[in-house]
């Protein structure tokens, strides 16, 4: 028995709220017409409560794609003007310019979410730059195959937004740890486009950290996301075939700036 009628919903004793429940309609049913304001305002109550849950599974969905799109999004940003915009500046390369430059090949890669469908047309630009083909031939490919920033922090966000989402408490090893496996394994996946939901699926199930069902919350907006880390891939491998091409002195200068400069032809 509940202690007081108020107790029993506010301890979340079910059977004693049913217990109560039950007692309360007994009586009443026993005042007969006179309970019938009762039973109009527990019937309206009923119907704004149902209004109030539906309004949160219709927007459930949606704070959870707004919260996982935008923070991944932040942090490509983040990602881009801390990272390489410094380590481009740094070799005398305009990073906007590199943008513009490649600004097709980025927005086919937003649209495709693979990297792949660019590689031959990158190539040709960053050969067009005035960088050798031979050094292009070596680090372009070995991009594609191993330096997937984007990717790397899909992997992050995802794993600490999951994290969150089903009250797990990691700790700075624990999420370390997890993501120094993703990136491993990630590179099992490099060719293959969508590889990425598989690969955080697969080592999720391996390392048992995160509640591989957990997936599902971040399955629809997985596209989204996508298109947002191929073009950081991109971006990311052009710079970085660019830079070792001037640390090798395997670049001509005038031509790199000139070119950027001007723009796609």
């Amino acid at each position: 028995m509940p202690h007081t009628a108020i107790s029993a919903f506010t301890e979340g004793n079910v059977l004693q709220v049913v217990f109560l429940s039950v007692l309360f309609a007994f009586g009443l049913h026993a005042i007969g017409a006179d309970g019938e304001p009762m039973l109009q305002m527990i019937e309206l109550t009923k119907r704004v409560v149902f209004k109030i849950i539906g309004y949160i599974m219709w927007l459930a969905p949606i704070g959870a794609m707004g919260a996982m799109v935008g923070e991944f999004y932040l942090t490509c940003i983040l990602f881009v003007c801390f990272v390489l915009w410094p380590i481009a500046y740094w070799n005398g390369i305009s990073l906007w310019h590199l943008v513009r430059y490649i600004g097709t090949e980025l927005l086919i890669v937003v649209g495709t979410s693979s990297s792949e469908s660019v590689f031959p047309q990158l190539v040709g630009k960053l050969t067009a730059l005035g960088c050798k083909e031979s050094v292009v031939g070596l680090v372009l490919p070995t991009g594609y195959a191993f330096n997937h920033d984007g990717t790397c922090l899909y992997f992050a966000a995802a794993s600490l937004f999951l994290a969150q989402a089903v009250g797990l408490d990691l700790s700075l090893g624990q999420q370390l740890g997890l993501l120094g496996i993703l990136l491993v394994t990630s590179k099992g996946g490099a060719g293959v486009a969508g590889s990425a939901i598989v690969v955080l699926v697969s080592t999720l199930a391996a390392t048992g950290t995160i509640p591989v069902a957990a997936v599902g919350i971040i399955l629809g907006v997985h596209h989204l996301m996508s298109s947002g880390f191929v073009a950081v891939n991109i971006l990311g491998n052009a710079l970085a075939t660019i830079v070792i091409a001037s640390w090798e002195g395997a670049v001509d200068r005038k031509v790199l700036v000139e070119r950027l400069e001007l723009g796609p032809a």
